[in-house]
């Protein structure tokens, strides 16, 4: 039988139960005092891409931005700012990943004129550009480093940040996951 919300929630208070007790006191209680992340990673909310695991990174070394679809909205790029102007992050990497479902879902309606609910409509109305000249691909991959290059162009378009590169504080770079294999391929 399927759990409950509530069993799932047990599920985590344990879990940070068993972490709370565990032997990184110590890096917690330097961490309280404050931050200094050298990266700010724009990632896709995938369950499956967790960043700081991915580049094996521990607390406190990765400032990440999580939104289905790795995508640049007003909120995304205000916490990209604050990395960078705040925490004085020097790269800016937006990592995208293969098995994309936003960018699986903006194929979808360019295919098929799918609608989704609620607000995912308008998510996948950001992605839909980068998808547009890859709907006879059999993956989507190539979507998916589209919509990786258009959101590092957004981030590098944006005066703040474009300041940021030209006085070079910081590279915004792309990358994509790949699930299968683990790896981290960089764009140019």
């Amino acid at each position: 039988m399927p759990k409950t919300a509530l069993e799932h929630l047990d599920q985590l208070i344990e879990g940070n139960t068993r972490f709370a007790q565990g032997s990184a006191a110590i890096e917690r209680a330097e961490l309280a005092l404050g931050q200094a992340p050298f990266a700010v990673v724009l990632g896709c909310s995938d369950s499956r891409v967790p960043v700081e695991t991915v580049f094996d990174r521990g607390p406190g070394e990765i400032f990440v931005v999580r939104v289905a679809g790795n995508v640049v909205t007003s909120e995304t790029l205000a916490s990209i700012q604050y990395a960078v102007e705040v925490l004085n992050t020097s790269l800016v990497l937006v990592l995208g990943h293969s098995g994309c479902g936003a960018v699986g879902a903006a194929l979808d309606r360019l295919r098929s004129s799918a609608s989704f609910p609620g607000e995912i409509d308008a998510l996948v109305d950001l992605i839909v550009p980068a998808a547009e000249g890859h709907v006879d691909d059999a993956t989507s991959d190539e979507a998916v480093a589209e919509n990786v290059r258009r959101a590092t162009v957004a981030l590098g378009g944006d005066a703040l940040l474009a300041k940021a590169v030209q006085d070079r504080r910081i590279a915004i770079r792309g990358a994509v996951y790949d699930l299968h294999s683990g790896r981290v391929q960089m764009l140019e």
